[in-house]
C-alpha cells in the first residue's frame, strides 16, 4: 500500500471565513473524495486540536493499492476541485510518500 499524508496550515483569514470555518470545509470535502474516488483505498483526515505553533491545522492520510492509483487520484477531477479550494485558503504544504 501506499501512503499519501498531507499537512496544512492554513491563513487566519480566507474567502470570507476564519481557519477553524475553512479547516472545517476542507475536513468535509476531503472527507466526500471517497466516495467520489473508488481506488481510495483509505482515508483519515482531521483538524489540529492543540495550539502549538509548530502543529499544522489540517492533515490528511490516504492510502493506495499502488503509485499508479496514487497518480490517478492526483489527476481526478473530484480531487482537483478540492486542491482549488484549498490553495485559496493554505499558508504552507507538507507531503511524504
Amino acid at each position: 500500500m501506499v501512503r499519501h499524508v498531507v499537512l496544512w496550515k492554513l491563513k487566519d483569514q480566507a474567502e470570507g471565513r476564519s481557519k477553524a470555518e475553512n479547516a472545517r470545509i476542507m475536513v468535509s470535502m476531503l472527507s466526500e473524495l471517497r466516495e467520489s474516488i473508488p481506488f481510495i483505498r483509505q482515508l483519515e483526515v482531521g483538524v489540529n486540536v492543540t495550539g502549538s505553533p509548530d502543529a499544522a491545522d489540517v492533515a490528511l492520510c490516504i492510502g493506495f493499492d499502488s503509485l499508479a492509483d496514487q497518480e490517478a487520484y492526483q489527476q481526478h477531477p473530484a480531487h482537483q476541485r478540492v486542491v482549488g479550494f484549498i490553495r485559496t485558503v493554505r499558508t504552507e504544504r507538507r507531503v511524504v510518500d
